[in-house]
Protein backbone atom coordinates (compact mmCIF):
# COMPACT_ATOMS: atom_id res chain seq x y z
CA UNK A 1 0.00 0.00 0.00
CA UNK A 2 2.94 2.37 1.02
CA UNK A 3 4.02 1.72 -2.45
CA UNK A 4 0.77 2.28 -4.23
CA UNK A 5 0.58 5.63 -2.11
CA UNK A 6 4.17 6.71 -3.50
CA UNK A 7 3.43 5.71 -6.90
CA UNK A 8 0.00 8.03 -7.12
CA UNK A 9 2.06 11.12 -5.37
CA UNK A 10 4.84 11.32 -7.76
CA UNK A 11 2.75 11.10 -10.61
CA UNK A 12 0.27 13.88 -9.07
CA UNK A 13 3.34 15.83 -8.61
CA UNK A 14 4.60 15.19 -12.17
CA UNK A 15 1.46 16.89 -13.80
CA UNK A 16 -0.16 13.46 -14.18
CA UNK A 17 -2.67 13.99 -11.76
CA UNK A 18 -5.65 13.23 -13.82
CA UNK A 19 -4.46 9.65 -14.93
CA UNK A 20 -4.34 9.15 -10.76
CA UNK A 21 -8.12 10.43 -10.60
CA UNK A 22 -9.31 8.28 -13.84
CA UNK A 23 -7.75 5.44 -11.98
CA UNK A 24 -9.05 5.97 -8.49
CA UNK A 25 -5.61 5.82 -7.18
CA UNK A 26 -6.03 9.18 -5.16
CA UNK A 27 -8.49 7.46 -2.82
CA UNK A 28 -5.29 5.32 -1.51
CA UNK A 29 -3.46 8.23 -0.79
CA UNK A 30 -4.23 10.07 2.74
CA UNK A 31 -4.84 13.60 2.62
CA UNK A 32 -1.09 14.41 5.02
CA UNK A 33 0.76 12.34 2.43
CA UNK A 34 -1.26 13.55 -0.93
CA UNK A 35 -0.26 17.49 0.46
CA UNK A 36 3.61 16.54 1.47
CA UNK A 37 5.82 17.83 -1.59
CA UNK A 38 8.06 15.57 -3.07
CA UNK A 39 11.59 16.14 -3.13
CA UNK A 40 12.17 16.12 -6.94
CA UNK A 41 11.46 19.02 -8.42
CA UNK A 42 8.31 18.41 -10.86
CA UNK A 43 8.26 19.35 -14.61
CA UNK A 44 4.66 19.56 -14.84
CA UNK A 45 4.78 22.69 -17.46
CA UNK A 46 7.24 20.30 -19.44
CA UNK A 47 5.58 17.91 -22.44
CA UNK A 48 3.96 14.43 -21.51
CA UNK A 49 6.54 12.71 -22.79
CA UNK A 50 8.98 14.40 -20.66
CA UNK A 51 6.51 14.09 -17.47
CA UNK A 52 6.37 10.35 -17.81
CA UNK A 53 10.22 10.09 -17.79
CA UNK A 54 10.52 12.08 -14.88
CA UNK A 55 8.53 10.00 -13.09
CA UNK A 56 9.60 7.09 -14.51
CA UNK A 57 13.13 8.08 -13.73
CA UNK A 58 12.07 8.93 -9.82
CA UNK A 59 9.83 5.71 -9.19
CA UNK A 60 13.17 3.68 -10.00
CA UNK A 61 13.94 0.52 -11.70
CA UNK A 62 11.04 -1.19 -12.78
CA UNK A 63 9.37 1.98 -14.21
CA UNK A 64 12.44 3.04 -15.51
CA UNK A 65 12.99 -0.42 -17.66
CA UNK A 66 9.12 -0.13 -18.25
CA UNK A 67 9.49 3.62 -19.81
CA UNK A 68 12.17 2.09 -21.87
CA UNK A 69 10.02 -0.75 -23.31
CA UNK A 70 6.97 1.95 -24.15
CA UNK A 71 9.67 4.10 -26.14
CA UNK A 72 10.50 0.59 -28.50
CA UNK A 73 6.99 0.39 -29.09
CA UNK A 74 5.93 3.35 -31.51
CA UNK A 75 2.70 1.74 -32.47
CA UNK A 76 1.63 2.37 -28.57
CA UNK A 77 2.55 5.48 -27.87
CA UNK A 78 3.44 8.52 -30.08
CA UNK A 79 6.84 9.44 -31.26
CA UNK A 80 7.41 12.49 -29.44
CA UNK A 81 6.70 10.44 -26.06
CA UNK A 82 8.53 7.24 -27.50
CA UNK A 83 11.99 9.73 -27.80
CA UNK A 84 11.79 11.32 -24.26
CA UNK A 85 11.06 7.64 -22.56
CA UNK A 86 14.41 6.87 -24.70
CA UNK A 87 16.80 9.16 -23.43
CA UNK A 88 15.83 6.96 -19.97
CA UNK A 89 18.92 5.82 -17.77
CA UNK A 90 19.52 3.24 -15.15
CA UNK A 91 20.92 5.49 -12.97
CA UNK A 92 21.81 3.25 -10.09
CA UNK A 93 24.67 3.99 -7.79
CA UNK A 94 26.78 0.44 -7.54
CA UNK A 95 26.53 -1.88 -4.76
CA UNK A 96 29.76 -2.89 -2.70
CA UNK A 97 32.17 -5.14 -4.30
CA UNK A 98 32.33 -7.37 -1.48
CA UNK A 99 28.68 -8.31 -1.92
CA UNK A 100 29.12 -8.92 -5.53
CA UNK A 101 32.21 -11.28 -4.76
CA UNK A 102 29.63 -13.36 -2.39
CA UNK A 103 27.32 -13.66 -5.17
CA UNK A 104 29.35 -15.11 -7.47
CA UNK A 105 31.29 -17.34 -5.23
CA UNK A 106 27.70 -18.45 -4.04
CA UNK A 107 26.69 -18.82 -7.29
CA UNK A 108 29.34 -20.96 -8.68
CA UNK A 109 29.88 -22.61 -5.95
CA UNK A 110 33.75 -22.33 -5.37
CA UNK A 111 36.16 -19.42 -4.02
CA UNK A 112 36.48 -16.37 -6.49
CA UNK A 113 40.14 -16.78 -7.08
CA UNK A 114 39.34 -20.41 -8.66
CA UNK A 115 37.62 -18.84 -11.75
CA UNK A 116 39.42 -15.40 -12.18
CA UNK A 117 43.44 -14.58 -11.55
CA UNK A 118 42.06 -11.41 -11.11
CA UNK A 119 39.28 -9.41 -10.60
CA UNK A 120 38.83 -5.29 -10.68
CA UNK A 121 37.99 -3.57 -7.42
CA UNK A 122 35.63 -1.29 -8.32
CA UNK A 123 32.87 -1.91 -11.19
CA UNK A 124 33.07 -0.20 -14.64
CA UNK A 125 29.19 -0.09 -15.06
CA UNK A 126 26.23 -0.08 -13.37
CA UNK A 127 22.68 -0.78 -14.21
CA UNK A 128 18.85 -1.24 -12.65
CA UNK A 129 19.87 -5.11 -12.92
CA UNK A 130 23.45 -5.77 -12.71
CA UNK A 131 26.64 -4.42 -12.35
CA UNK A 132 29.35 -4.87 -14.74
CA UNK A 133 33.54 -5.59 -13.48
CA UNK A 134 36.47 -6.29 -15.57
CA UNK A 135 38.87 -9.33 -14.31
CA UNK A 136 40.90 -11.98 -16.08
CA UNK A 137 40.08 -15.74 -16.24
CA UNK A 138 42.00 -18.53 -16.09
CA UNK A 139 43.82 -20.24 -19.16
CA UNK A 140 42.64 -24.14 -19.46
CA UNK A 141 44.53 -26.42 -21.59
CA UNK A 142 47.10 -24.85 -22.18
CA UNK A 143 45.34 -21.40 -23.36
CA UNK A 144 46.59 -17.82 -22.13
CA UNK A 145 45.18 -15.84 -19.67
CA UNK A 146 41.93 -13.73 -21.17
CA UNK A 147 40.25 -10.24 -19.99
CA UNK A 148 36.42 -10.68 -19.42
CA UNK A 149 33.72 -9.08 -18.74
CA UNK A 150 31.64 -10.42 -15.57
CA UNK A 151 27.99 -9.03 -15.43
CA UNK A 152 26.50 -9.78 -11.50
CA UNK A 153 22.48 -9.14 -10.38
CA UNK A 154 22.17 -7.32 -7.92
CA UNK A 155 20.77 -8.75 -4.73
CA UNK A 156 17.41 -7.33 -3.80
CA UNK A 157 16.31 -6.43 -7.61
CA UNK A 158 13.82 -9.25 -8.09
CA UNK A 159 11.52 -8.55 -5.37
CA UNK A 160 11.73 -5.06 -6.49
CA UNK A 161 10.69 -6.16 -9.54
CA UNK A 162 8.70 -8.40 -8.60
CA UNK A 163 6.50 -6.21 -6.03
CA UNK A 164 6.49 -3.07 -8.99
CA UNK A 165 5.04 -6.10 -11.30
CA UNK A 166 2.15 -6.75 -9.07
CA UNK A 167 1.28 -3.56 -8.99
CA UNK A 168 1.42 -2.46 -12.51
CA UNK A 169 -0.64 -5.49 -13.29
CA UNK A 170 -3.51 -4.78 -11.05
CA UNK A 171 -3.04 -0.80 -12.61
CA UNK A 172 -3.52 -2.25 -16.53
CA UNK A 173 -6.65 -4.09 -15.14
CA UNK A 174 -8.10 -0.99 -12.80
CA UNK A 175 -7.47 0.67 -16.61
CA UNK A 176 -9.40 -1.74 -18.74
CA UNK A 177 -12.34 -1.56 -16.41
CA UNK A 178 -12.30 2.21 -15.54
CA UNK A 179 -10.95 4.16 -18.94
CA UNK A 180 -12.77 1.70 -21.92
CA UNK A 181 -10.74 3.68 -24.22
CA UNK A 182 -7.59 2.45 -22.86
CA UNK A 183 -9.18 -1.36 -23.83
CA UNK A 184 -7.93 -0.67 -27.26
CA UNK A 185 -4.55 0.10 -25.96
CA UNK A 186 -4.60 -3.45 -24.16
CA UNK A 187 -2.77 -2.22 -21.22
CA UNK A 188 -2.92 -5.97 -19.43
CA UNK A 189 -1.15 -7.18 -22.61
CA UNK A 190 1.76 -4.73 -22.64
CA UNK A 191 2.22 -4.92 -18.56
CA UNK A 192 2.45 -9.06 -19.06
CA UNK A 193 4.88 -8.78 -22.02
CA UNK A 194 7.25 -5.91 -19.97
CA UNK A 195 7.05 -8.73 -17.26
CA UNK A 196 7.88 -11.59 -19.32
CA UNK A 197 10.82 -9.35 -20.78
CA UNK A 198 12.28 -8.58 -17.46
CA UNK A 199 11.96 -11.51 -16.03
CA UNK A 200 13.66 -13.13 -19.03
CA UNK A 201 16.79 -10.29 -18.50
CA UNK A 202 16.74 -10.84 -14.78
CA UNK A 203 17.82 -14.11 -15.78
CA UNK A 204 21.57 -14.61 -16.94
CA UNK A 205 21.22 -17.98 -17.60
CA UNK A 206 19.10 -17.08 -20.84
CA UNK A 207 20.86 -13.58 -21.69
CA UNK A 208 23.67 -16.52 -21.86
CA UNK A 209 22.04 -19.41 -23.97
CA UNK A 210 21.20 -15.78 -26.39
CA UNK A 211 25.09 -15.09 -27.00
CA UNK A 212 25.87 -18.80 -27.59
CA UNK A 213 23.45 -19.08 -30.11
CA UNK A 214 24.19 -16.16 -32.23
CA UNK A 215 27.71 -16.78 -31.49
CA UNK A 216 27.21 -20.36 -33.37
CA UNK A 217 25.18 -19.16 -35.85
CA UNK A 218 28.16 -16.23 -36.91
CA UNK A 219 31.19 -18.61 -35.61
CA UNK A 220 32.18 -19.31 -39.63
CA UNK A 221 32.03 -15.30 -40.17
CA UNK A 222 35.41 -13.62 -39.85
CA UNK A 223 34.41 -10.18 -39.90
CA UNK A 224 31.32 -10.74 -37.52
CA UNK A 225 32.66 -11.13 -33.65
CA UNK A 226 30.39 -11.81 -30.93
CA UNK A 227 31.44 -12.26 -27.05
CA UNK A 228 32.23 -16.17 -26.11
CA UNK A 229 30.30 -17.18 -22.86
CA UNK A 230 32.07 -18.76 -20.34
CA UNK A 231 29.90 -21.70 -18.70
CA UNK A 232 32.25 -22.39 -16.29
CA UNK A 233 31.94 -19.17 -14.49
CA UNK A 234 28.34 -18.45 -15.56
CA UNK A 235 25.31 -19.13 -13.21
CA UNK A 236 21.35 -17.62 -12.85
CA UNK A 237 23.15 -14.19 -11.04
CA UNK A 238 26.56 -14.31 -13.03
CA UNK A 239 27.71 -13.93 -16.73
CA UNK A 240 31.07 -14.20 -17.79
CA UNK A 241 32.10 -13.16 -21.34
CA UNK A 242 34.97 -12.59 -23.71
CA UNK A 243 36.17 -8.89 -23.31
CA UNK A 244 35.66 -7.64 -27.23
CA UNK A 245 38.10 -5.22 -28.32
CA UNK A 246 37.57 -2.27 -30.65
CA UNK A 247 36.51 1.05 -31.08
CA UNK A 248 32.77 2.23 -30.54
CA UNK A 249 30.80 3.08 -33.64
CA UNK A 250 29.61 6.10 -31.94
CA UNK A 251 32.76 7.62 -32.06
CA UNK A 252 33.52 6.46 -35.68
CA UNK A 253 30.49 8.47 -36.69
CA UNK A 254 31.67 11.56 -34.89
CA UNK A 255 35.03 11.65 -36.17
CA UNK A 256 36.73 9.47 -39.45
CA UNK A 257 39.31 7.05 -39.53
CA UNK A 258 41.01 6.65 -42.43
CA UNK A 259 42.15 3.07 -41.31
CA UNK A 260 38.01 2.31 -41.68
CA UNK A 261 36.38 1.04 -44.98
CA UNK A 262 33.28 2.48 -44.54
CA UNK A 263 31.42 1.27 -47.41
CA UNK A 264 32.47 -2.46 -46.78
CA UNK A 265 31.58 -1.87 -43.12
CA UNK A 266 28.11 -0.59 -44.33
CA UNK A 267 27.62 -3.41 -46.38
CA UNK A 268 28.68 -6.31 -44.26
CA UNK A 269 26.51 -4.53 -41.18
CA UNK A 270 23.41 -4.73 -43.45
CA UNK A 271 24.07 -8.27 -44.52
CA UNK A 272 24.53 -9.25 -41.07
CA UNK A 273 21.64 -7.87 -39.98
CA UNK A 274 19.45 -8.96 -42.83
CA UNK A 275 20.93 -12.40 -42.18
CA UNK A 276 19.57 -12.52 -38.70
CA UNK A 277 16.15 -11.12 -39.32
CA UNK A 278 15.29 -13.33 -42.24
CA UNK A 279 17.40 -16.83 -41.70
CA UNK A 280 17.94 -17.07 -37.77
CA UNK A 281 15.09 -16.10 -36.61
CA UNK A 282 16.67 -14.45 -33.73
CA UNK A 283 18.09 -10.38 -33.97
CA UNK A 284 19.56 -8.56 -31.76
CA UNK A 285 17.60 -5.51 -31.31
CA UNK A 286 18.97 -2.74 -30.06
CA UNK A 287 21.99 -2.19 -32.73
CA UNK A 288 23.16 1.41 -32.02
CA UNK A 289 26.22 2.64 -32.76
CA UNK A 290 27.32 2.03 -28.79
CA UNK A 291 26.52 -1.61 -29.55
CA UNK A 292 28.80 -1.74 -32.21
CA UNK A 293 32.38 -2.32 -31.95
CA UNK A 294 34.62 -1.54 -34.92
CA UNK A 295 38.41 -3.11 -35.71
CA UNK A 296 39.80 -1.66 -39.05
CA UNK A 297 39.04 -2.22 -41.34
CA UNK A 298 35.61 -3.70 -41.11
CA UNK A 299 35.72 -5.97 -38.72
CA UNK A 300 32.11 -5.58 -36.44
CA UNK A 301 32.08 -6.91 -32.90
CA UNK A 302 27.94 -6.91 -30.90
CA UNK A 303 27.26 -6.77 -27.52
CA UNK A 304 24.90 -6.06 -25.23
CA UNK A 305 22.42 -8.98 -26.24
CA UNK A 306 19.82 -7.61 -23.41
CA UNK A 307 16.85 -6.91 -25.67
CA UNK A 308 16.47 -9.36 -28.58
CA UNK A 309 13.79 -10.72 -30.67
CA UNK A 310 12.45 -13.56 -32.35
CA UNK A 311 10.12 -14.75 -35.20
CA UNK A 312 9.29 -18.07 -35.91
CA UNK A 313 8.35 -19.66 -39.21
CA UNK A 314 4.89 -18.40 -38.47
CA UNK A 315 5.60 -14.92 -37.88
CA UNK A 316 8.13 -15.09 -41.34
CA UNK A 317 5.75 -16.55 -43.40
CA UNK A 318 2.73 -13.56 -41.89
CA UNK A 319 5.48 -11.11 -42.88
CA UNK A 320 6.71 -12.50 -46.33
CA UNK A 321 3.11 -12.64 -47.70
CA UNK A 322 2.05 -8.52 -46.17
CA UNK A 323 5.38 -7.88 -47.97
CA UNK A 324 4.38 -9.40 -51.15
CA UNK A 325 0.72 -8.25 -50.77
CA UNK A 326 1.98 -4.57 -50.08
CA UNK A 327 4.01 -4.93 -53.50
CA UNK A 328 0.85 -6.25 -55.48
CA UNK A 329 -1.22 -3.58 -53.81
CA UNK A 330 -3.76 -6.14 -52.10
CA UNK A 331 -4.84 -4.15 -49.18
CA UNK A 332 -7.56 -7.03 -48.06
CA UNK A 333 -4.54 -9.53 -47.88
CA UNK A 334 -3.23 -7.20 -45.33
CA UNK A 335 -5.71 -6.69 -43.38
CA UNK A 336 -6.66 -9.99 -43.22
CA UNK A 337 -3.14 -11.12 -42.19
CA UNK A 338 -3.77 -8.17 -39.03
CA UNK A 339 -6.57 -10.25 -38.41
CA UNK A 340 -4.86 -13.34 -37.89
CA UNK A 341 -2.21 -12.11 -35.95
CA UNK A 342 -4.77 -10.67 -33.67
CA UNK A 343 -3.60 -7.80 -34.19
CA UNK A 344 -6.78 -5.86 -34.88
CA UNK A 345 -9.11 -4.38 -31.92
CA UNK A 346 -13.24 -3.80 -31.74
CA UNK A 347 -12.51 -0.25 -32.50
CA UNK A 348 -10.73 -0.76 -35.64
CA UNK A 349 -12.60 0.16 -39.03
CA UNK A 350 -11.47 -2.74 -41.66
CA UNK A 351 -12.45 -0.33 -44.58
CA UNK A 352 -10.82 3.24 -43.25
CA UNK A 353 -7.63 0.78 -42.34
CA UNK A 354 -7.51 -1.06 -45.98
CA UNK A 355 -7.78 2.61 -47.29
CA UNK A 356 -5.09 4.02 -45.63
CA UNK A 357 -2.95 1.12 -46.30
CA UNK A 358 -3.57 1.60 -49.29
CA UNK A 359 -3.01 5.23 -50.12
CA UNK A 360 0.38 4.93 -48.50
CA UNK A 361 1.24 1.71 -50.53
CA UNK A 362 0.37 4.49 -53.70
CA UNK A 363 2.55 6.90 -52.12
CA UNK A 364 5.57 4.38 -52.25
CA UNK A 365 4.69 2.51 -55.53
CA UNK A 366 7.27 2.80 -58.10
CA UNK A 367 9.32 4.75 -56.03
CA UNK A 368 13.33 3.98 -57.09
CA UNK A 369 14.83 1.89 -54.01
CA UNK A 370 17.67 4.42 -53.39
CA UNK A 371 15.03 7.05 -52.75
CA UNK A 372 13.24 5.25 -50.03
CA UNK A 373 13.61 6.77 -46.04
CA UNK A 374 12.96 3.48 -43.67
CA UNK A 375 12.80 6.23 -40.51
CA UNK A 376 9.93 8.12 -42.44
CA UNK A 377 7.97 5.11 -44.24
CA UNK A 378 8.51 3.23 -40.44
CA UNK A 379 7.27 6.14 -38.59
CA UNK A 380 4.03 6.32 -41.49
CA UNK A 381 3.30 3.25 -40.57
CA UNK A 382 3.40 3.22 -37.03
CA UNK A 383 1.18 6.01 -36.96
CA UNK A 384 -1.43 4.26 -39.31
CA UNK A 385 -1.58 1.72 -36.89
CA UNK A 386 -2.32 4.00 -33.92
CA UNK A 387 -5.23 5.86 -35.88
CA UNK A 388 -6.70 2.21 -36.62
CA UNK A 389 -6.26 0.98 -32.95
CA UNK A 390 -3.80 -2.26 -34.27
CA UNK A 391 -1.69 -3.46 -31.77
CA UNK A 392 1.02 -5.28 -33.94
CA UNK A 393 3.55 -8.51 -32.04
CA UNK A 394 6.34 -6.97 -30.18
CA UNK A 395 8.66 -9.06 -32.08
CA UNK A 396 7.27 -7.21 -35.72
CA UNK A 397 8.06 -3.11 -34.02
CA UNK A 398 11.45 -4.45 -32.72
CA UNK A 399 11.98 -5.81 -36.01
CA UNK A 400 11.05 -2.42 -37.41
CA UNK A 401 13.40 -0.81 -35.34
CA UNK A 402 16.19 -2.33 -35.73
CA UNK A 403 15.62 -2.26 -39.16
CA UNK A 404 15.69 1.60 -39.78
CA UNK A 405 18.61 1.92 -37.10
CA UNK A 406 20.73 -0.08 -39.15
CA UNK A 407 19.35 1.44 -42.31
CA UNK A 408 20.17 4.83 -40.88
CA UNK A 409 24.44 3.79 -39.89
CA UNK A 410 24.82 2.06 -42.87
CA UNK A 411 23.42 5.58 -44.85
CA UNK A 412 25.51 7.18 -42.77
CA UNK A 413 28.09 5.52 -43.26
CA UNK A 414 27.80 4.71 -47.23
CA UNK A 415 25.19 7.01 -48.36
CA UNK A 416 24.74 4.76 -51.82
CA UNK A 417 23.99 1.72 -49.61
CA UNK A 418 20.58 0.06 -50.54
CA UNK A 419 19.23 -1.53 -48.07
CA UNK A 420 15.93 -2.91 -49.91
CA UNK A 421 18.22 -4.44 -52.82
CA UNK A 422 19.74 -6.70 -49.52
CA UNK A 423 16.10 -7.59 -48.72
CA UNK A 424 14.40 -8.61 -52.18
CA UNK A 425 16.08 -11.47 -52.79
CA UNK A 426 15.46 -13.07 -49.33
CA UNK A 427 11.90 -12.27 -49.85
CA UNK A 428 12.06 -13.71 -53.23
CA UNK A 429 13.43 -16.95 -51.54
CA UNK A 430 11.25 -17.28 -48.94
CA UNK A 431 8.30 -16.94 -51.00
CA UNK A 432 9.83 -19.55 -53.51
CA UNK A 433 10.11 -21.63 -50.47
CA UNK A 434 6.94 -21.16 -49.04
CA UNK A 435 5.20 -22.59 -52.25
CA UNK A 436 7.58 -25.10 -52.99
CA UNK A 437 5.87 -28.81 -53.87
CA UNK A 438 7.69 -30.43 -50.43
CA UNK A 439 6.16 -27.72 -48.23
CA UNK A 440 2.68 -27.68 -49.84
CA UNK A 441 2.78 -31.31 -49.56
CA UNK A 442 3.79 -30.59 -45.84
CA UNK A 443 1.17 -28.76 -45.08
CA UNK A 444 -1.43 -30.32 -46.57
CA UNK A 445 -0.78 -33.42 -44.86
CA UNK A 446 -0.56 -31.89 -41.27
CA UNK A 447 -4.15 -30.28 -41.87
CA UNK A 448 -5.55 -33.44 -42.93
CA UNK A 449 -4.39 -35.32 -40.15
CA UNK A 450 -6.06 -32.30 -38.08
CA UNK A 451 -9.25 -32.29 -39.93
CA UNK A 452 -9.54 -36.26 -39.00
CA UNK A 453 -8.86 -36.06 -35.67
CA UNK A 454 -11.62 -33.21 -35.84
CA UNK A 455 -13.75 -35.77 -37.59
CA UNK A 456 -12.87 -38.61 -34.94
CA UNK A 457 -14.17 -37.25 -31.88
CA UNK A 458 -17.13 -34.79 -33.58
CA UNK A 459 -19.41 -37.63 -32.72
CA UNK A 460 -18.39 -38.09 -29.19
CA UNK A 461 -18.52 -34.12 -28.78
CA UNK A 462 -21.94 -34.00 -30.01
CA UNK A 463 -23.25 -37.32 -28.10
CA UNK A 464 -22.28 -35.04 -24.89
CA UNK A 465 -23.92 -32.08 -25.96
CA UNK A 466 -27.22 -33.71 -26.13
CA UNK A 467 -26.74 -35.82 -23.38
CA UNK A 468 -25.73 -32.24 -21.12
CA UNK A 469 -29.24 -30.73 -22.64
CA UNK A 470 -31.42 -33.99 -22.33
CA UNK A 471 -30.07 -33.57 -18.27
CA UNK A 472 -30.72 -29.78 -18.05
CA UNK A 473 -27.11 -29.60 -17.50
CA UNK A 474 -26.83 -26.76 -20.57
CA UNK A 475 -25.71 -23.31 -19.23
CA UNK A 476 -25.79 -19.72 -20.47
CA UNK A 477 -22.98 -17.78 -18.70
CA UNK A 478 -23.59 -13.91 -19.01
CA UNK A 479 -20.75 -11.63 -17.93
CA UNK A 480 -20.80 -7.97 -17.45
CA UNK A 481 -18.34 -6.33 -18.17
CA UNK A 482 -16.94 -1.97 -16.61
CA UNK A 483 -20.19 -2.69 -14.19
CA UNK A 484 -18.22 -3.13 -11.17
CA UNK A 485 -16.62 0.55 -11.05
CA UNK A 486 -20.59 1.25 -11.07
CA UNK A 487 -22.16 -0.80 -7.98
CA UNK A 488 -19.03 0.05 -5.94
CA UNK A 489 -19.95 4.26 -6.52
CA UNK A 490 -23.81 3.19 -6.26
CA UNK A 491 -22.98 1.81 -2.79
CA UNK A 492 -20.48 4.53 -1.91
CA UNK A 493 -23.34 7.03 -2.83
CA UNK A 494 -25.98 5.20 -0.97
CA UNK A 495 -23.10 4.79 2.45
CA UNK A 496 -23.18 8.55 2.12
CA UNK A 497 -26.48 9.22 2.16
CA UNK A 498 -27.39 6.67 5.06
CA UNK A 499 -24.87 8.84 7.37
CA UNK A 500 -26.37 11.82 6.08
CA UNK A 501 -29.84 11.12 7.24
CA UNK A 502 -28.51 9.72 10.45
CA UNK A 503 -26.50 13.23 10.93
CA UNK A 504 -29.81 15.42 10.61
CA UNK A 505 -31.76 13.05 12.46
CA UNK A 506 -29.55 13.43 15.49
CA UNK A 507 -29.49 17.31 14.62
CA UNK A 508 -33.53 17.49 14.98
CA UNK A 509 -33.67 15.43 17.69
CA UNK A 510 -30.66 17.53 19.51
CA UNK A 511 -32.42 20.67 18.80
CA UNK A 512 -35.64 19.25 20.41
CA UNK A 513 -33.93 18.12 23.84
CA UNK A 514 -31.52 21.29 23.63
CA UNK A 515 -33.54 23.37 25.77
CA UNK A 516 -35.31 20.97 28.13
CA UNK A 517 -33.81 20.72 32.18
CA UNK A 518 -35.49 17.40 32.48
CA UNK A 519 -33.16 14.47 33.92
CA UNK A 520 -33.07 11.23 32.82
CA UNK A 521 -33.66 9.14 35.67
CA UNK A 522 -30.83 6.48 34.96
CA UNK A 523 -28.19 8.62 34.18
CA UNK A 524 -28.70 11.99 35.96
CA UNK A 525 -28.70 13.86 33.61
CA UNK A 526 -30.47 16.73 31.93
CA UNK A 527 -31.72 16.41 28.43
CA UNK A 528 -30.09 19.64 27.60
CA UNK A 529 -26.34 17.71 28.19
CA UNK A 530 -27.33 15.12 25.86
CA UNK A 531 -28.16 17.12 23.45
CA UNK A 532 -25.40 18.97 23.65
CA UNK A 533 -23.14 15.48 22.65
CA UNK A 534 -25.56 14.64 19.78
CA UNK A 535 -24.34 18.33 18.30
CA UNK A 536 -20.88 16.91 18.91
CA UNK A 537 -21.40 13.72 17.55
CA UNK A 538 -23.11 14.65 14.32
CA UNK A 539 -20.60 18.15 14.11
CA UNK A 540 -17.75 14.88 13.85
CA UNK A 541 -20.02 12.33 11.27
CA UNK A 542 -20.29 15.52 9.06
CA UNK A 543 -16.84 17.06 9.21
CA UNK A 544 -15.70 12.78 8.73
CA UNK A 545 -18.25 13.08 5.28
CA UNK A 546 -16.96 16.10 4.22
CA UNK A 547 -13.53 14.96 4.36
CA UNK A 548 -13.80 11.73 2.70
CA UNK A 549 -15.88 13.42 0.03
CA UNK A 550 -13.26 15.91 -0.55
CA UNK A 551 -10.71 12.85 -0.83
CA UNK A 552 -12.52 11.31 -3.49
CA UNK A 553 -12.32 14.76 -5.76
CA UNK A 554 -16.49 15.00 -6.01
CA UNK A 555 -17.12 17.07 -3.74
CA UNK A 556 -18.20 19.64 -6.63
Amino acid sequence: MRRVQTIARVLTHHGLGHLVDRLHLSRYVPLPKRWKPVPVEPVVDASLGRRLAAAFQELGPTFVKFGQMLSTRPDLVAPDIAAELSKLQDQVPPFDTALARQIIERDLGAPIERCFRSFEPEPFASGSIAQVYKAVIRGKGGRPDQPVVVKVKRPDIEDVVRLDMTILRWIAELAERVTPESASYQPKMIVEEFERTILREMDLINEAATITRFSEAFGEDPFFRLPRVHWECTGPSVLTLDWLEGTSLKVLLARDDERVDRKVLADRLARAFVRQFFELGIFHADPHPGNLLITPPATIGLIDFGLTGQIDEEMLSQLVIALTAALTREGDVLVEILADMNALTDATDHRQLRREFMELVDKYYGLPLHRFDLQTLFYEITGLIQRNHVTLPREFVLMGKALVQIGGIGLQLDPQLDLLALIRPRIRDLVAKRFAPSRLLRSATVSGWHLLNILKVAPTQMRDVFRRVARGQWQVHIRHQNLDDLAHEIDRASNRLGVSIIVAAVIVGSSLIIGNETRVPLLGLPLAIIGAFGYIFAAIMGLWLVVNMIRSGKLS
